[in-house]
């Protein structure tokens, strides 16, 4: 089961490499994020991705990320 915290924190942290998206099980955008880290566009949306994690309501985070888990 994924944490909220745990991936607004990498998210905020390492989100320019992707490592939130590779947390959350999503690889193929984690590649994008690997591959244009040079750019510091991912940086920019990990910045706005820590956001959208740090407000999102837990229900709807788990509904999103948890759904195959059986929260």
């Amino acid at each position: 089961m994924k944490s909220k915290f745990t991936t607004a924190m990498l998210a905020l942290f390492l989100g320019g490499l992707g490592i939130h998206r590779f947390y959350l099980g999503q690889n193929t955008m984690g590649i994008f994020y690997l591959l244009f880290c040079w750019t510091l566009i991912p940086a920019l949306i990990a910045c706005i991705d820590f956001f959208v994690f740090l407000f999102m309501s837990e229900d709807n985070f788990n509904y999103k990320y948890n759904l195959r888990t059986g929260f």
